[in-house]
């Protein structure tokens, strides 16, 4: 027992040790240190895209690596992250990473999956909609109680009997809304209507719209997502000699007879929207059209090209077809979609209000709110709701908001309402109200703004990303200048170069030449007589490619040594060549010339040798640098790594 105690204590012992510690310095250059942690990341990130074994090797790797923390160095020497262009195009990528970053993930995360939810079911309700200004904070309760009453009206009289005696289109409205799912209402009326129980009433809420009740019919699941064409006969008919439904009946009979239903659209569809292009409408989702018969035949056809029986709805006679049909879809598929809408929609300032009450209280954001805004107040005037107040130069040199050592001051906020006026144009709101509203928008800007600006501190996943990308921008700015670029100008370097390895550029054994190739072999041994008979190649195609019939193929090239489209024990002679089977199919070859091994010119390997060149003038710039700078590894550090690595 206690050996055993012993060897496990060993082992934790010996695990502990190899494990690099995040300010495990691996080498530096020229006195920059480079951690350890990040060299582990990067083998790991890379180690599955790498093809070549030898790169494998820890130590190879990390020649690699400091190789490119070399050229990083020189970069900087050479002032080239200061460059207008390079720190414009990092900015842009840090401003659209940032994005990613800049959220709950636990909040998002429930979003997302309750937004499946939503999307995979409908709901069939209606609702009543007192109009109220988005921007009215107080004075609200009179309306909440009015939507109250009628709620308790709908209870005991019906939506209906309600509907017909308050809605007038300007400040109420009651509106049948029939199936919807996620994302077609705005977020608050969305939530109330899921969360309200079918046959009840909600109890009356708020949107940017006003307050609200909904009443809930019905619920299922969704339909999916259907794609239909359709030919629509009006009932509306400027030829009083033509029976809508006489005619929908012809259109159907001619479709019965082969003809097609995408012509026949064209032809005689009133839809003129929809006409020239076959009848295809645009997809839709259950509930999304006011036509309930449409919805019904178009989501009851069953296999593509289907088509239904006339049929008849408000706005005339229709015959549809099935374009295509698309069930709820599984939750990983529409995952990311999902996770867009959910940041585009006006839910995510749930994730935001999440964020930034957890980064409050991280932050440990001191607030002088009442002494502030009480100030703020006395230099308010009127000429807010005119868009003509500006922040006074001799404002008060106050603090509002400290977030760790950032002072945000009173003509912070001052400014920031400057920028608020124009909501509130013509508007006299209540100044206590007003800045109330705004300080708490004022907040939210603010400590999300110092969340950003310090992120790359905070997120080690981020400053990872973003340090890969700010050396990868640099790095490319440095090879197009010292190696690339160099390379294709210096035509005498590239010359000289050329002239001393001129045994790596070589042609193989070549014919110019016509292959024939058949799936027959039959057909290819007449092929091959035909070519022994000084037949042309255009003649014997024309031949053997009758009535539309394509029984052989030619392709004509010069073709080296080793080309996958010539069979391997292929001879390289003048002539008619045997026949050969390779890649499933049978060929002859006609060699109109045979072109022997030899050095290629400049010309022909210029691609070849560039690359070479590129290579070469690399390498030696790589040993100028490791001169320039030094590079110290630390060998006990480097031990562990590769404990680590080997690990796991």
């Amino acid at each position: 027992m206690k050996l055993l105690v012993t060897v496990v204590c060993f082992c934790f012992t010996v695990l502990v040790q190899a494990q690099v510690k995040n300010d495990d310095v691996l080498f530096t250059v020229d006195g920059d240190p480079i951690k350890a942690s990040e060299f582990v990341r990067v083998y790991n990130k890379n180690l599955d895209l790498v093809k070549d074994e030898s790169q494998k090797d820890i130590d190879a790797y990390l020649e690699l690596f400091i190789n490119y923390q070399l050229k990083v160095k020189e970069a900087r020497r050479l002032g080239l992250d200061e460059d207008a262009k390079y720190l414009r195009e990092f900015n842009n990528y840090k401003n659209q990473l940032t994005k990613n970053y800049m959220s709950d993930n636990k909040v998002t995360d429930a979003l997302v999956k309750e937004a499946y939810e939503r999307t995979t079911n409908d709901v069939k309700a209606s609702h009543i909609l007192v109009r109220i200004d988005e921007s009215v904070k107080d004075d609200t309760l009179a309306i909440y109680n009015k939507v109250l009453k009628l709620r308790e009206r709908v209870i005991a009289e019906g939506f209906e009997a309600v509907q017909k005696d308050v809605h007038d289109g300007k400040n109420v409205f009651a509106e049948d809304l029939g199936y919807f799912g996620g994302f077609k209402m705005v977020y608050p009326f969305e939530t109330a209507a899921f969360n309200t129980p079918v046959g009840e009433v909600s109890m009356p809420f708020r949107t940017r719209f006003g307050y609200h009740v909904v009443k809930v019919f019905e619920k299922r699941k969704s339909l999916g997502e259907v794609t239909v064409a359709h030919i629509m006969v009006s009932v509306k008919q400027k030829d009083s000699t033509v029976d809508p439904e006489t005619r929908i009946n012809q259109i159907y009979k001619k479709i019965g007879q082969g003809e097609k239903f995408e012509s026949l659209a064209k032809q005689f569809s009133d839809d003129k929207s929809s006409s020239q292009k076959g009848g295809m409408l645009s997809p839709f989702t259950g509930g999304q059209l006011r036509a309930k018969e449409f919805e019904n035949v178009a989501f009851s056809l069953e296999n593509k090209g289907d088509i239904s029986k006339p049929f008849k709805t408000d706005y005339g006679w229709h015959i549809v077809k099935l374009i295509n049909k698309k069930g709820v879809q599984p939750f990983e598929e529409v995952k990311n979609e999902l996770q867009n809408r959910v940041k585009k929609d006006s839910r995510s300032a749930l994730i935001n209000s999440a964020l930034v009450k957890n980064l409050i209280a991280k932050y440990d954001i001191k607030q002088h709110k009442s002494q502030g805004l009480a100030y703020i107040e006395t230099i308010l005037t009127d000429g807010f709701f005119k868009q003509s107040w500006k922040t006074p130069e001799d404002i008060k040199d106050g603090v509002l908001i400290s977030i760790r050592d950032k002072n945000i001051t009173y003509k912070d906020f001052a400014d920031f309402l400057m920028a608020s006026q124009r909501k509130y144009y013509n508007r006299l709101v209540d100044y206590k109200t007003l800045l109330d509203a705004e300080y708490d928008d004022f907040l939210e800007d603010q400590v999300l703004k110092y969340h950003e600006n310090n992120l790359e501190f905070e997120n080690e996943e981020f400053a990872f990303v973003l340090k890969e990308y700010r050396d990868g921008l640099l790095l490319f700015e440095l090879m197009e200048k010292e190696v690339w670029n160099a390379a294709v100008k210096d035509t005498v370097g590239l010359e000289k170069f050329y002239k001393n390895s001129t045994s790596n550029y070589v042609w193989k054994d070549r014919v110019e030449a016509v292959i024939l190739t058949s799936a027959s072999q039959k057909t290819i041994e007449s092929v091959q007589n035909k070519l022994k008979q000084d037949v042309s190649v255009e003649d014997i195609l024309t031949n053997a490619n009758k009535d539309n019939n394509l029984n052989v193929i030619s392709t004509a090239n010069t073709f080296e040594e080793g080309n996958q489209s010539l069979p391997q024990d292929f001879k390289f002679k003048k002539g008619v060549s045997k026949i050969y089977e390779h890649n499933d199919a049978y060929h002859v070859v006609l060699v109109h010339d045979f072109l022997p091994a030899k050095n290629k010119t400049l010309e022909e390997a210029k691609g070849k040798v560039i690359s070479d060149y590129q290579n070469y003038i690399e390498n030696n710039w790589v040993d100028a640098l490791g001169k320039r700078f030094e590079v110290k590894v630390n060998d006990e550090v480097l031990k562990r790594v590769k404990e680590q690595i080997l690990n796991n």
